[in-house]
């Protein structure tokens, strides 16, 4: 089951890009844009905190050369903003900025864009910024979050069965515990190794670079896998008292409290790297991450410790305490589950229209059939209990033959041939009961194992909220296609001039508007006048105009408000002279 599992992360982790958790809200200098003087700093602004790297941002010039630049470091103290340091004189032509930070959930995200000062280059200088992640270390990472998950669930749930379900032997349920916390060590330290080649987007085979490691342990996500690390130690320990506290129930009052503490820390060790530590409402978010966790792990890892136990040493009062804890588990599930989901949706819309919310479903579908299979199981167990009581009663009852004071002993029965069991036969029909709960808690435990799969997959998605603030902000790895705009115009006999127009964000709602005049030569042009208006035909919209405005070397206006998404036409009229002007259209598509 656990094979297959991780058979079904490696289809689903190597499918389809990498995804980013923080969205690129704004730069300065926007994307694309011409300023007639050099800018002092390069300014990112997020959706959410961010962390950053050494190699942040790179500044590449015109010919391709990397420019030195200072430190990067937050913008006014702010965490959801990267700034870095230009120098003073920057010449003139077309500059691209590349960057990279990691978002607050601990995932990278990368991009580039471009500025100009004086006027653009000719050529500008290409950067590759790649992939967010390297598919391979990507895929690592994936799996060793699966497995790390499934420990989790097999420690805390199957400790939690054993203080809270009291099975009347629980030596069985040792080695699917000691699976769990060497699977749990291991997969922490793959996570922590791999941490640097995940966040620089590189190949597993920089994990061991040691100054890399060294400085994965100085940031957020490295602190939180060393605390889980050292909880591992006490975890241990725990486990050894696990196992006297069994045969020495006295003990199980304080067993039970120090469990409940060392399950609440290592839940927050996930609840405080994941989705709900960014965005909106963290710390109720974070409380409810880790009461899903808990609930989800004595649940399912509660279904192996039962399965083991069926096997072993079968008990309908052990079975029937199971079901009661399980429907607590079910309970605080569907709460955390509702309010999680509302907050990284945010809309209905994201629920079918992000892979976010796709996903949500898969696991929504996935956890009604596990509930499903829950209810069955629960059938299974109260048939078990009845049956269990008239085999309990029949023993009590069943008392030996008188035999005669001072007399012989009675005479020794003939052996007969045992009788073929009937299915009226008390004890037979309780075989066929625990067969039947045997066979529906491990249909629960193989569904539950897809879940945890879908969940690991899930957590490293894009939420449905954070997709929609990313659609409406900046695109993070160039401007949008229909955002820039190059309109050719005759100049008279002397030749083709242009102009090069650029919508900020391009899309609806207000936009900055900035557009640049160029000569037949390719130098920056001055014009006695330049207007710009936009139509949509289809809608019977406009002409909206753009009331630009000469800023000495290049045309600009703050707000134009294009109110409906569509295929836009925008004229732009330039006048050459003080006779002279000449007119040209283009289409563009105006996204919501």
């Amino acid at each position: 089951m656990l094979l297959g599992a991780v058979l079904v992360l490696l289809l689903l982790g190597g499918a389809g890009p990498a995804s980013a958790h923080a969205a690129l809200d704004s730069t300065d200098p926007g994307d694309g844009t011409v300023l007639q003087r050099a800018p002092r700093h390069v300014t990112l602004t997020f959706s959410e905190s961010v962390g950053l790297r050494d190699d942040s941002f790179r500044v590449l010039d015109p010919g391709g050369h990397r420019v030195r630049t200072g430190e990067a470091g937050h913008a006014d103290g702010r965490s959801d903003t990267a700034r870095v340091g230009l120098p003073a004189e920057l010449g003139e032509g077309t500059y691209t900025v590349a960057w990279r930070v990691v978002s607050a959930d601990s995932h990278p995200i990368s991009g580039a864009f471009t500025f100009s000062v004086g006027q653009p280059s000719t050529t500008t200088a290409a950067v590759d910024t790649g992939p967010s992640e390297d598919p391979l270390t990507a895929t690592l990472n994936k799996v060793a979050r699966y497995l790390s998950y499934l420990a989790a669930a097999l420690l805390i749930g199957i400790a939690a069965f054993v203080v809270l379900c009291r099975p009347p032997d629980a030596s069985a349920l040792r080695r699917p515990l000691v699976a769990g916390w060497w699977t749990l060590l291991g997969a922490t330290l793959a996570l922590l190794v791999l941490r640097a080649p995940y966040e620089a987007g590189t190949g597993p085979a920089d994990a061991l670079d040691a100054g890399a490691l060294a400085d994965t342990l100085t940031t957020r996500p490295g602190v939180l896998l060393l605390a889980r690390l050292a909880l591992l130690a006490p975890v241990a320990l725990f486990l050894v008292r696990l196992g006297r506290a069994d045969r020495h129930r006295r003990h199980r009052p304080l067993t039970a409290a120090v469990g409940a503490v060392l399950a609440l820390a290592l839940a927050s060790t996930w609840g405080a790297a994941e989705h709900a530590s960014a965005g909106i409402q963290v710390p109720l978010a974070v409380t409810s991450f880790v009461l899903h966790l808990l609930a989800t792990a004595i649940w399912l890892g509660g279904l192996v410790a039962l399965l083991v136990t069926l096997r072993a040493a079968p008990d309908a009062a052990t079975v029937a305490r199971f079901s009661r804890i399980a429907l607590v588990s079910v309970t605080v599930l569907v709460a955390t589950g509702v309010y999680q989901s509302w907050r990284g949706l945010g809309s209905w819309q994201a629920l079918t229209g992000t892979t976010y919310g796709r996903l949500l479903l898969a696991k929504v579908a996935l956890v009604t059939v596990l509930l499903a299979a829950a209810a069955v199981s629960r059938r299974w167990t109260a048939a078990l209990a009845t049956a269990r009581t008239p085999v309990r009663q029949r023993e009590r009852e069943r008392v030996p033959e008188p035999v005669p004071a001072g007399g012989p002993p009675p005479p020794e029965p003939e052996p007969a041939e045992p009788a073929p069991p009937t299915p009226d036969d008390p004890s037979t029909a309780a075989d066929d009961l625990r067969r039947g709960l045997r066979r529906s808690v491990l249909a629960e435990a193989v569904v539950a194992a897809v879940v945890l799969v879908v969940t690991t997959v899930l957590t490293s998605t894009l939420p449905g909220r954070a997709a929609d603030e990313a659609a409406r902000a900046v695109p993070a790895g160039g401007v949008l296609p229909a955002s820039v705009t190059t309109i050719p115009f005759e100049v008279g006999g002397s030749g083709r001039g242009t102009v090069q127009i650029t919508l900020d964000p391009g899309r609806t709602g207000d936009n900055a508007v900035q557009a640049v005049v160029f000569g037949p030569d390719g130098a920056l042009a001055a014009v006695p006048e330049l207007r710009l208006s936009f139509t949509l035909p289809d809608k019977d919209v406009g002409p909206i105009e753009a009331r630009l405005v000469d800023r000495g070397g290049y045309w600009s206006a703050n707000t134009l408000a294009l109110p409906l998404p569509g295929t836009w036409t925008m004229r732009t009229t330039v006048r050459v002279s003080e006779i002279d002007q000449v007119s040209a259209e283009r289409r563009i598509r105006i996204e919501r």
